[in-house]
């Protein structure tokens, strides 16, 4: 990086003095690189034809011109050719020649260009964006040469800059995140915490515009949970508000985060090793390698990251069930030690200038070990007992995964054909003992009722996907694209309970969990863009998708199954230039969420005595129409976005808190289960602002003023009051003299109704969203701050200190109310955390950073599992 950083220094310079020429006496860096295939005019390719490369030059004795050999070659068997490490300026001619075929003689220029508009005026640094679209001509992809045929001469693979922290796309916003340092030796969370418009509660659940998104890994689904992936190996987020129909139409209602992995594009060997420990006694040990030569690149991988976290809480919970009064609060303090290991590596093998085969093997572990005391008073008819509940539980899982995948680069820019195969498979264990310690006034213990849970479970995940695209004019593009998945669950889990006095565990066949499910889904979809004329860009598209499971409780022999038909979901999207500086979009879409096998069943799940839960064999899909309007503008190095939003769905599947009988007690009970609401309504407006206020200061904002709404009259005793409210982040970088950085930030979220089906089944007792119709999250705030400095020689030592949670005020208080129930929960997980992390950097990195060989969007998906 250092090296390509020094390069644009030059090139700025150069173009500043004396745009086409080094100056100063300085030698120009030989970064060209040139690449083709010969073929004779039936498309044959042409074997052994010599391929040379001339520069013009000026004899100093006798100042005449003449041409001198840089480099030679033969092409291979299937006619492809290569030169490398070509010098950037001067006058270049390439020569083909063969015998029995006319000679190929053609200029080869590596001129730098730039937008006159873009230019930096003196003293700037040049736009990175502007810089990156002016190195693209260093690497030319020359296309099919034809023997006795005109010349073709193709455009470039783009070298990429330093990147600008905001990207604007047709159907999505990126954030590069690689320089956060706020997140360093941290997890995906951490990372997330920092991206302008997501929101990350307490547990590390992420909301995009207060619902949960699809998280994507590398433009595929995955099932790795956010905390699972380093933050150190992300380059950046693409945030998808309104997903196209090249990306499911299931489960992503709420948008898609995609995650982009870091690659390997240098020649040479290089790696880092990074290692850190927080305050509480977690830590964190990272080490990735990469080496490429010639037509091999290989990665390897591998983090262990150890957590001790700290939770405190209180809850109060005041109902009213057979017109029994009664009032329930808890005092909460949670302790939870684990481990997390994750390993992976990967090839890609470049069979030719175009083709590209990659593979790549993940293995995963994870055992954690959560402790919970619980101090509960009970008053019922005015009479109040008092407990003292004691949690143990242990659960491990491990995992491996396999990926493949083929990219070929057509000749005409832009064409290509990829083609991937995802497998993930694990396995689960996990055991909790609840022991409930029944108190007299004293505080003596006057009987122990003791709880056991016993679960195992497998989970597979199989995807099959190919996608082709073909540009045919430069205003005119096709895409298209199949896809199938394949997923398979098995979950086992045993309860029994040794009631107070008694010596045995009783195991309670109704209250186990023991079922087996497959989920099928299957899709392809179609797609255009371009240009029209110079009015505006579209992107239109249409995703068919159908999709069926097969599910079976293993204790009663119930079978349960379901085939959704074929499903159309359009998409458009409409992009208008008003000025160089100025644009607005378009986006409407169509989305689906089909309920899942847990949330099907018609069964108890009695695992937690304390949060009783039941599926809804009555359940029907939701189908969401989302609508966005953006105007971004550019002015300096600002760049300001606007957007207005609205969603609206039909037969929202939402939690639902209700009395109804205890199949395990026989009595009437507070139940979660799910219901299909009427339907729902999301609108608001987001404002986003990024700018480099000075040389050492650049700065981004973000305001989301939201209201959300859903329509319950078909619940009865259900409110469904709209609610209006506000998230904002801010977040400053400062660069100081003797390499010092230091990051601040923080986030506030006002009074926000809760998130839907948040924590569906899991989660400390209590703790559950209802759901936005039966209640809301008050509000809070957090900042963070972070230190780093950069040591070494070439910076390949860095050392961070990063304080989280400052004035410890990311407390989470959830209120809900539904039928004869009132609650108020609140919780504070790891308070003022203070994290240390040192980087070390190595390797051996040349100019042959640039001889790059099919690397247009070139990298590996990363799969991983997520247990229940």
């Amino acid at each position: 990086m250092k090296k390509l950083i020094a390069i644009l220094l030059m090139a700025y310079t150069t173009f500043a003095q004396m745009p086409g020429m080094p100056t100063g006496g300085a030698k120009p860096a030989n970064i060209g690189h040139v690449y083709g295939k010969v073929v004779d005019n039936l498309g044959k390719p042409v074997e052994f034809a010599s391929v040379i490369l001339l520069k013009a030059t000026v004899d100093p004795v006798t100042k005449v011109s003449k041409d001198v050999l840089v480099k030679g070659i033969t092409t291979a068997l299937n006619g492809d050719f290569s030169l490398a490490e070509l010098p950037m300026f001067g006058k270049l001619t390439l020569k083909i020649t063969s015998v029995g075929f006319k000679t190929i003689e053609m200029p080869i220029s590596f001129q730098m260009k730039m937008d006159p508009k873009s230019a930096p005026k003196p003293g700037q640094m040049p736009d990175p964006s502007a810089m990156a679209k002016m190195i693209d001509n260093f690497d030319k992809d020359l296309g099919n040469l034809k023997m006795q045929a005109d010349e073709t001469l193709l455009a470039g693979v783009t070298v990429t800059a330093q990147k600008a922290l905001l990207e604007m796309d047709i159907d999505k916003k990126i954030f590069n995140v690689d320089k956060n340092i706020v997140s360093t030796g941290g997890t995906a969370v951490d990372i997330m915490r920092n991206i302008p418009a997501i929101q990350v509660d307490i547990d590390g659940n992420v909301k995009l515009r207060n619902a949960a998104p699809l998280l994507y890994i590398d433009g595929r689904p995955t099932t790795l949970t956010l905390d699972q992936i380093p933050a150190d190996a992300i380059e950046k987020v693409e945030v998808i508000t309104n997903p196209s129909a090249k990306y499911d139409a299931s489960g992503s209602n709420a948008g898609i985060l995609n995650i982009v992995l870091k690659k390997n594009k240098q020649s040479g060997y290089n790696g880092m090793i990074n290692a850190g420990q927080d305050r509480f006694g977690g830590g964190n040990v990272l080490a990735n390698f990469n080496v490429r030569q010639n037509k091999i690149n290989f990665t390897a991988m591998g983090m262990n990251n150890r957590m001790r976290n700290q939770t405190t809480g209180n809850s109060l919970r005041e109902s009213n069930v057979s017109d029994i009064n009664s009032s329930i609060s808890q005092d909460i303090n949670n302790r939870m030690k684990g481990a997390f290991s994750f390993g992976r590596i990967g090839f890609d093998y470049f069979a030719t200038n175009r083709t590209t085969l990659s593979a790549s093997g993940t293995l995963v572990n994870g055992k954690f070990r959560p402790t919970e005391n619980i101090a509960i008073s009970n008053t019922t008819s005015n009479i109040t007992s008092l407990s003292n509940r004691l949690s143990n539980t242990e659960r491990e899982f491990r995992g491996k995964g396999l990926m493949l995948g083929l990219k070929h680069n057509f000749p005409s820019k832009g064409e290509e054909f990829t083609m991937d195969f995802n497998y993930f498979g694990g396995k689960n264990e996990g055991n909790s003992i609840y022991n409930t310690n029944y108190l007299n006034s004293s505080n003596t213990i006057t009987g122990t009722q003791i709880q056991k849970n016993i679960g195992t479970g497998n989970n597979n995940f199989m995807t099959m996907q190919a996608d082709y695209v073909k540009p045919f004019t430069e205003t005119f593009s096709f895409e298209t694209g199949v896809k199938a998945q394949i997923s398979k669950l098995e979950n086992i889990n045993n309860n029994s309970i040794k009631a107070i006095n008694s010596t045995e565990f009783k195991n309670i066949a109704s209250a186990s969990t023991n079922y087996e499910s497959q989920n099928n889904v299957y899709a392809g979809y179609v797609s255009i863009s371009g240009k029209a004329k110079s009015l505006f860009s579209y992107k239109v598209g249409l995703r068919a998708e159908s999709s069926d499971y097969d599910g079976k409780l293993l204790n009663t022999n119930e079978k349960f199954s379901n085939n959704y038909p074929v499903s159309l979901f359009p998409s458009l999207f409409l992009s208008k230039e008003l000025s160089k500086t100025d644009q607005i979009q378009l986006s409407v879409t169509r989305r689906v969420n089909r309920p899942n096998f847990f949330q099907l069943i018609p069964f108890i799940d009695y695992s937690d005595s304390l949060n009783i839960t039941r599926g809804n064999g009555n359940l029907v899909p939701e189908f969401t129409t989302s609508s966005e309007i953006s105007y971004s503008k550019q002015r300096g190095t600002g760049t300001f976005l606007s957007s207005i939003y609205y969603k609206h769905t039909n037969n929202l599947i939402t939690r639902y808190l209700q009395q109804d009988i205890n199949p395990i007690s026989g009595k009437t009970d507070l139940i979660n289960t799910f219901l299909n609401a009427n339907s729902s309504d999301t609108y608001g407006v987001e404002l986003t602002y990024t700018n480099k206020l000075k040389k050492w200061w650049d700065m981004t904002t973000n305001l989301n003023f939201y209201n959300s709404k859903i329509n319950t009259q078909n619940i009865d005793n259900a409110p469904n009051e709209a609610l209006w409210t506000v998230f904002g982040k801010l977040n400053n970088n400062f660069t100081l003299p003797n390499k010092w950085t230091i990051q601040l930030s923080g986030d506030y979220q006002g009074k926000t109704n809760l998130p839907i089906t948040q924590n569906q089944g899991f989660g400390p007792p209590m703790s559950q969203a209802q759901s936005s119709s039966q209640g809301y999250i008050e509000p809070f705030y957090g900042v963070d701050m972070a230190v780093k400095k950069t040591f070494l020689k070439k910076d390949l030592a860095s050392l961070t200190l990063a304080f989280n949670d400052i004035f410890r005020t990311r407390g989470n208080t959830q209120y809900s109310s539904g039928e004869s129930f009132t609650q108020t929960y609140y919780r504070l997980n790891n308070p003022q955390m203070i994290k240390l992390n040192l980087s070390i950097r190595f390797g051996q990195m040349d100019m042959s950073l640039f001889k790059r060989q099919n690397t247009k969007n070139q990298g590996n998906s990363m799969e991983g599992v997520q247990m229940n």
